[in-house]
């Protein structure tokens, strides 16, 4: 713990577009899906307003100067570029974007841009969405126009947020995919495709930015077995397959992982797809892995179909049948919200990542959230957060060191406190707090919480004061 990060370790911190920007009809911005959903929790907040970024950018982006940022991981929204997905260029956004880049650079903060972050424009989606290969189509032309006019500036890109997390329980993070009939293809059909935008995505950026790196960012989780029992060890590495490698596999070798076709297949389930789009995906070559992480998993095998059947509806939804049951960990810590707390399982998860893959490796989520307060005196304390990182960079830092990962960024969620994609605005993941409530925007003035001058002395000192 006596020693520093890697000189040239990015610190960052993380963002994304309908969560934080706001500003939902402005300047020429098209609809996205989550600017029509309506399946948002009872009690929560709409994305319409977020946190006013679009509008107070500036003043943002001094204070992730002065929290002494070496990185920020925002991403870029499709409608505010292209209103309708496809066709018509708005050059207000891009103007927002160039005007963002060049303020962060002006700082000495490099520029990481997502690409898509659970926000498909409107248009595209009731025309069958990410269902429909036009989108595929439609991808590649919004990744070429992002390159083209930011990739003098922007070199490090991310592909797709999360999308393991959109295809195994979209409903969570607002996404509803199109249903032909038969979920599970449908579903997996929606995978083939965005794993096809991925690979004419990275294709294109390595055409247009010769010096640009880009790469997949999915959710990834280690995950442990229940018991010691055979048949939980066996749920275990279903779970690892299906929620973590078949994605990463393909992206990075080229293939899909047989676990899961062959399970496709047994359920009368498997996509379509042609050599085309193979060769095409084989031939996209990602340069690092990003990747998310807030906790482990822990899996067992439930013992019957009506085992299975009884389960609560958001563990259903986190489980497969016949391959694994997501169940809560007795071992762990939990957040105010409920969920567990596994510095440990974060360097597991890096050494998993490191040894599986072996390419560079970027953090792009890590987090808590929390039920913070405003005080009197205009103050946050959020030390259970510090603790919360403390922990988890303690792990980081042992994973590079000891272990000799190369980790190369760590960008945890989130800068600012922004609304939840389930839980609102109540649940705050931010070093800086915005001034509004669930309903009632207040001024959305930003404060520093205790995190804020923690986090800034462990990147003035590169990880030192761990």
């Amino acid at each position: 713990m006596k020693k520093k990060f890697p000189d040239n370790f990015l610190w960052g911190a993380s963002t994304s577009a309908y969560q934080f920007e706001g500003g939902y009809n402005a300047d020429g911005k098209g609809m996205s899906i989550q600017d029509v959903r309506t399946n948002i929790p009872e009690g929560t907040s709409d994305f319409k307003v977020a946190s006013d970024h679009y509008n107070k950018w500036k003043e943002d982006v001094k204070l992730l100067a002065e929290l002494g940022l070496k990185s920020y991981r925002f991403s870029i929204s499709w409608s505010r570029i292209i209103p309708d997905g496809v066709g018509k260029i708005n050059e207000a956004g891009i103007n927002f974007y160039n005007d963002l880049i060049n303020e962060l650079i002006s700082f000495n903060i490099t520029p990481i841009v997502t690409m898509y972050h659970f926000d498909l424009p409107h248009k595209l989606n009731i025309n069958g969405g990410w269902l429909n290969y036009d989108t595929v189509n439609a991808f590649e032309c919004y990744s070429k126009i992002l390159f083209e006019n930011f990739g003098d500036r922007v070199k490090y890109w991310l592909t797709i947020n999360e999308q393991n997390i959109m295809i195994l329980f979209g409903e969570i993070v607002g996404v509803n995919l199109p249903d032909n009939g038969n979920k599970v293809k449908s579903l997996y059909q929606v995978n083939h495709h965005m794993m096809v935008a991925q690979a004419k995505a990275i294709n294109m950026c390595h055409k247009i930015i010769p010096d640009g790196k880009i790469g997949p960012a999915p959710n990834i989780s280690s995950v442990y077995a229940e018991t010691s029992s055979p048949i939980d060890n066996f749920a275990s590495f279903n779970m690892r397959v299906m929620r973590n490698w078949f994605y990463l596999d393909t992206c990075v070798f080229g293939k899909y992982n047989s676990l899961v076709i062959n399970y496709l297949k047994n359920k009368n389930s498997m996509f379509e797809y042609n050599d085309e789009d193979m060769n095409i995906i084989k031939n996209a070559k990602p340069d690092f892995i990003a990747f998310n992480y807030y906790a482990s998993a822990t899996a067992k095998m439930p013992r019957s179909d009506k085992d299975f059947d009884e389960l609560p509806d958001q563990q259903k939804l986190k489980s497969v049948r016949n391959m694994y049951q997501q169940i809560k960990n007795d071992n762990l810590q939990k957040t105010e919200f409920g969920w567990e707390i596994d510095p440990l399982g974060f360097r597991n998860t890096l050494r998993e990542l490191w040894d599986r893959y072996n390419l560079p490796l970027m953090i792009t989520e890590n987090g808590i959230g929390g039920y913070d307060k405003l005080n009197d005196d205009f103050k946050i304390n959020d030390e259970y957060r510090i603790d919360y990182y403390k922990k988890h960079l303690e792990q980081l830092k042992l994973a590079i060191l000891e272990d000799n990962i190369n980790v190369f960024s760590y960008n945890p969620w989130s800068a600012f406190d922004l609304v939840s994609t389930h839980e609102g605005v109540k649940k705050r993941y931010g070093f800086i707090y915005v001034n509004r409530d669930e309903f009632d925007l207040k001024d959305l003035k930003r404060y520093k919480k205790d995190s804020f001058y923690w986090y800034k002395k462990i990147i003035e000192t590169n990880g030192f004061e761990l």
